[in-house]
Parts: C-alpha cells; structure tokens; sequence
C-alpha cells in the first residue's frame, strides 16, 4: 500500500483529481442552471478530497495494481473517481426529484 504523508504533492494531486472529476462529469449529465451546476460541483469537488486516499487505495487494490503507482498517481485517480461519482449521482438525483418530487405522490 502506499503511504499517504501530509506531503503538498499529495494533497496538489488530490485538489486536481477532485476538481477534474467534476468538471469530466459536465459531459455526462449537463446541468440545468448554473446553481444546480455549482451545487453539483462544490459537493464533488469536497467528495474527492474527503474520499480520493481511500478511493484510490480501493480501486489500486482491485485492479491489483498498488505496487506499480506512485502515492500521487493513486491519490489522482481516487479523488478524480470519487468526484466523479458523487457528481453524476447528484444530478441524477437531483432530476428525479424534480420530475417526481413536486407532484404530491
């Protein structure tokens, strides 16, 4: 496993993989304001700085590749995966509710 020190690469790695999932994301599911476009991307940038170490860590270890990443390559792929994710999931979420949450069902 690699070791995740409070090294300014690390957390520069982090910052660019958590900022880049979000904005990849704007291709999958574009918004329909700009505040829906900005919710969505606040919470996915602080989703892949929270997760992106333990995301990273995760996917590495089931791709079996740990060994063959640096602790910076690992730390971009997790926080640009975690973005990612929690991006497209809120907007999917987001257009559900308002299709059906305004309904009274």
């Amino acid at each position: 496993m690699a070791d995740f020190s409070h090294d300014g690469g690390l957390w520069t790695a982090r910052l660019i993989g958590a900022v880049s999932g979000a904005a990849i994301s704007l291709a999958y599911l574009l918004p329909k304001d700009r505040q829906e476009a900005a919710m969505r991307f606040l919470t996915g940038v602080a989703t892949g700085i929270i997760f992106g170490g333990s995301t990273g860590l995760w996917i590495a270890a089931r791709l079996q590749v740990a060994t063959s990443l640096s602790p910076g390559e690992i730390m971009l792929m997790g926080s640009a995966f975690a973005s990612l994710c929690a991006w497209w999931g809120l907007g999917v979420l987001a257009r559900v509710f308002a299709r059906y949450g305004g309904r009274g069902r």
